[in-house]
Formats: structure tokens, C-alpha cells, sequence
């Protein structure tokens, strides 16, 4: 039998306008910085664990974020959150 001791997921979420959406390259940066914060609220609000590893802003205005975060209330997070 076997029997997850910990776990977590390691995403990499780009938060992203539509190409014709017709706002300038500050608004489409200032957008994505909104929703990429909505994001954390959420989690905050679910109260999952989550740690921030990388945040990246492209050219384009794009924000590529890269998160680590529990998986589910059950599995020990602990080993990937010190």
C-alpha cells in the first residue's frame, strides 16, 4: 500500500491580456499585476499555503509567475514551506 507522506504542485501561471484588447503596454502591465494579485487573494482566502518563487514581467506586458503550492489540506506541506 502506499501513501503519500507530502506533497505540493509547482506551477508556472502567465497572467495575460488579449492581443486586441486596444490598451497601451502600462495598462496591459498594470491588468495582469491585478488579476495576478486576485490570484493570491483567492488562495489567501482558501487558505492555501503557497510560496512565490519566481515573478517574471515580458515585453509584451505579460507577468510569468512561478508558484509552489499545497496541494490539498491533507498532504504535510511542511518540507516545502520552511
Amino acid at each position: 500500500m502506499k501513501r503519500v507522506q507530502a506533497a505540493c504542485i509547482l506551477q508556472t501561471l502567465v497572467f495575460m491580456q488579449k492581443e486586441d484588447c486596444g490598451l497601451s503596454k502600462n495598462s496591459i502591465s498594470e491588468a495582469n499585476r491585478r488579476e495576478f494579485e486576485s490570484y493570491k487573494q483567492k488562495m489567501e482566502k482558501a487558505r492555501t499555503r503557497y510560496q512565490i518563487v519566481s515573478q517574471e514581467e515580458q515585453e509584451d506586458g505579460s507577468l510569468v509567475v512561478r508558484v509552489r503550492k499545497q496541494y490539498n489540506d491533507k498532504a504535510d506541506v511542511s518540507e516545502y514551506f520552511q
